[in-house]
């Protein structure tokens, strides 16, 4: 699914989803061999492929939900 990367207000990692209408901030980074794992504050997990840093923001990526 694609999603929005972008920071709100507080300087925090915010993902949006257009599909859902969903904007959550990210409270959990995890690196993984295939890129990223970010755990947002609803308890969704989305896998993105590899990020240079710092990111460009705001950006559109395509991400996965994991289960």
């Amino acid at each position: 699914m694609k999603v929005m990367l972008r920071k709100n207000c507080k300087g925090h990692l915010v993902v949006y989803v257009a599909k859902k209408d969903l904007e959550e901030e990210v409270v959990k980074q995890e690196e993984t061999t295939d890129g990223k794992v970010f755990t947002l504050a609803n308890g969704w997990e989305l896998a993105v492929p590899i990020l240079t840093e710092p990111f460009k923001l705001p950006q559109t990526i395509e991400a996965r939900r994991l289960v």
